[in-house]
């Protein structure tokens, strides 16, 4: 399956790490005013998604004339510009999906943006939050972090408890532990090395991950 990134109109905090991730050839997805951030990055989107009321009539035409393809939808819909542009990546089945400028400056938004990532369909495509210095993703029975010695890591428990969670690579080790989502065990881990692993046996685990450099 091929990978996929989405432009949400968001914050931003290190542009030129997410630069450095994409490639020529990658499909590129904007959410509305997803696209200015894109272009700022020298990036053409494949495909604008939303009912584009952060662009401006001029700025659609520039894509237009880039050869990105406009999807428009009534500002009077059910789903948030996000929402629509993760649906189009799952429709078209990319594995995995990275979106950048998802946290934003609203916390209504922020966390509906997170709870795009619990359902079944995302899981499985393994998508992740990502502003060029927080990565953020659900985990469900393992995964892998690749990072640096002293960045941050914490586990949330999302919903309910967590059990069997276990880590390698990490200051403070789990050894088949159980987090609670109404307790703060797993907030401020560190990095010992350049890749740290989580693994569960039940629930869903929320991982979030802070690069010191």
């Amino acid at each position: 399956m091929s990978s996929a990134f989405i432009f949400a109109n968001g914050d931003f905090n290190n542009p030129d790490a997410i630069r450095s991730i994409i490639r020529s050839g990658d499909v590129v997805i904007a959410a509305d005013g997803g696209a200015r951030y894109s272009l700022a990055l020298g990036v053409i989107p494949s495909i604008v998604i939303g009912d584009l009321d952060s662009l401006s009539t001029d700025e659609v035409q520039t894509l237009v004339k880039l050869g990105t393809q406009i999807l428009r939808f009534p500002q009077s819909k059910d789903e948030t510009d996000l929402e629509l542009a993760v649906l189009h990546a799952l429709h078209f089945g990319y594995s995995p999906i990275t979106i950048f400028g998802a946290y934003g400056g609203r916390l209504d938004q922020a966390l509906g943006n997170i709870a795009l990532l619990t359902s079944p369909e995302a899981l499985r495509a393994d998508i992740r939050l990502e502003d060029g210095v927080t990565e953020a993703f659900f985990v469900i029975s393992t995964a892998e972090i690749c990072g640096s010695p002293g960045d941050i890591v914490s586990f949330i428990p999302w919903g309910c408890s967590v059990e069997g969670v276990s880590t390698e690579g990490l200051m403070y080790p789990l050894n088949s532990e159980t987090l609670f989502p109404n307790r703060t065990r797993s907030i401020s881990n560190q990095m010992l090395t350049h890749l740290a692993r989580v693994s569960l046996k039940t629930g869903l685990l929320f991982c979030i991950h802070i690069r010191k450099n």
